[in-house]
């Protein structure tokens, strides 16, 4: 366990409403007698972002006291803490934050505080070896030179420390880090479920049997997504199969997914505006890609991806990508179910594909 201190499109998704979880959903498993639901007792928790805050919710249901830091349309690499913030961290009784520089300022802020509760860095003990890119600090350099060596089979108990090493015995280098977008396979996303719903067991040992009974029904029904998934992009034509983006954050789903990342359109994210070199180089690298469309996130610049659009001759997706975390309520990705599933359907379409609904 990483620990500081002690311790859309709508028809797609239709058929599932009924059973993904939504905020604070129902299950049909209740919590143990003698619970903290509802009371003030509850046990405060604090998740970073909006993608901890959904799986750590799904698990544990009103058990818990929960406060997310970031909600939808959040950048994350560039958000900066707030008075509510740090006193939230420095009261709760968990912390639950994705690491791998990808929240920095909310990672210094739970690195110096004196709270002596568990400090969780989710995505790098759910995955240990992550897939190595350039430094995520939005540089926004011109190069996209990836590799890893992803084991999911890695004992959850075997990364304890009491200090944030940002390489965690990775092979990073001056010029590579670690991708902290894990979430976006869902394979990852049950490691990333495991080792929530450990982190809570260990807190609210009570509950055990409640959260190992929510983690296994969520698992499985993400691993009927991740062969959804697999099965939708492979309606792709093969020399169309390549993702060109406005952020640098999906090369985990194109891994797990057989999608070549051919860069993204770095500089059109929360942090700045291209300037007019930085525009003829991206439309340039979209005209050599040779993509039907372009993808945008939530966050992105979209009145510089339009012209990049036309003047490479190529579609920009009406309906943006989920990269850094959840959409508001009833855009299709306020759930990490509904985000994978939304994206895949963006994905799908603008390349040239054929979805059909996720039926579980």
């Amino acid at each position: 366990m990483a620990i500081l201190g002690r311790s859309c499109w709508p028809f797609a998704i239709a058929a599932l409403t009924i059973t993904l979880f939504s905020g604070c959903g129902s299950s049909p498993q209740t919590p143990e007698s003698g619970a903290t639901e509802g009371e003030e007792t509850a046990p405060m928790v604090v998740a970073t972002s909006s993608i901890l805050c959904n799986l750590a919710e799904q698990i544990a249901e009103a058990t818990i006291d929960l406060t997310c830091l970031m909600g939808a349309g959040i950048d994350p690499h560039v958000y900066q803490p707030t008075p509510e913030d740090r006193k939230a961290i420095e009261d709760a009784e968990l912390i639950l934050y994705n690491g791998y520089d990808f929240e920095p300022s909310l990672e210094n802020l739970i690195a110096s505080t004196t709270n002596p509760a568990p400090k969780v860095a989710v995505a790098e003990v759910a995955i240990a070896n992550p897939i190595m890119g350039e430094p995520h600090h939005h540089d926004h350099g011109d190069s996209h030179d990836h590799s890893h060596d992803n084991d999911h089979d890695h004992d959850h108990g075997s990364h304890a420390h009491n200090g944030h090493d940002p390489d965690h015995g990775a092979a990073a280098s001056a010029e590579l880090a670690p991708d902290p977008h894990v979430w976006h396979s869902a394979e990852n996303g049950i490691q990333v479920v495991a080792v929530i719903r450990e982190s809570l067991t260990q807190l609210v040992p009570e509950q055990s049997t409640f959260y190992e009974q929510n983690a296994q029904t969520l698992k499985a029904e993400l691993a009927e997504i991740h062969d959804w998934i697999q099965a939708q992009i492979a309606t792709i034509p093969a020399n169309q199969r390549q993702l060109v983006t406005t952020h640098d954050a999906l090369q985990y789903y194109g891994d797990a997914y057989g999608l070549t990342i051919e860069g993204a359109l770095q500089g059109l994210s929360t942090e700045q505006s291209p300037t007019a070199t930085r525009i003829r180089e991206l439309v340039d690298a979209v005209q050599d890609a040779e993509v039907p469309t372009i993808f945008a996130e939530v966050t992105a610049n979209p009145n510089v991806l339009q012209t990049i659009a036309r003047d490479a001759g190529v579609q920009v997706s009406e309906q943006k990508l989920f990269a850094d975390g959840l959409g508001e309520p009833g855009s299709g990705g306020d759930t990490y179910q509904t985000m994978l599933l939304t994206n895949t359907e963006t994905i799908v379409r603008g390349l040239g594909g054929q979805s059909t609904a996720f039926v579980q």
